[in-house]
């Protein structure tokens, strides 16, 4: 009888077994929390981000008053000047 010989699964193969099952369960469960994470995410607007951003946030803060903050915004969005810029 070659009971343990030739074709069995030696340690390293449980070990090998054991370390990749851990590690696909673990890719599985990082795929199901990024896609989650992206689904859920709110949705981005033009002012959340760069210049408008910023201008929102100063005129929030005092520093510039709605003239500037409309004249700006609009100069920013790709609006006409106004004669007071030239």
């Amino acid at each position: 009888m070659m009971f343990w010989y030739g074709h069995g699964m030696s340690g390293w193969g449980y070990v090998f077994m054991a370390t990749a099952t851990i590690v696909f369960w673990g890719l599985v469960i990082a795929a199901v929390v990024v896609l989650a994470r992206y689904l859920t995410r709110a949705p981005r607007t033009s002012a959340d981000t760069g210049p408008e951003r910023i201008l929102a946030e100063r005129f929030a803060r005092g520093e510039i008053d709605e003239q500037e903050y409309r004249s700006r915004l609009t100069t920013l969005r790709g609006g006409p000047r106004s004669a007071e810029q030239s």
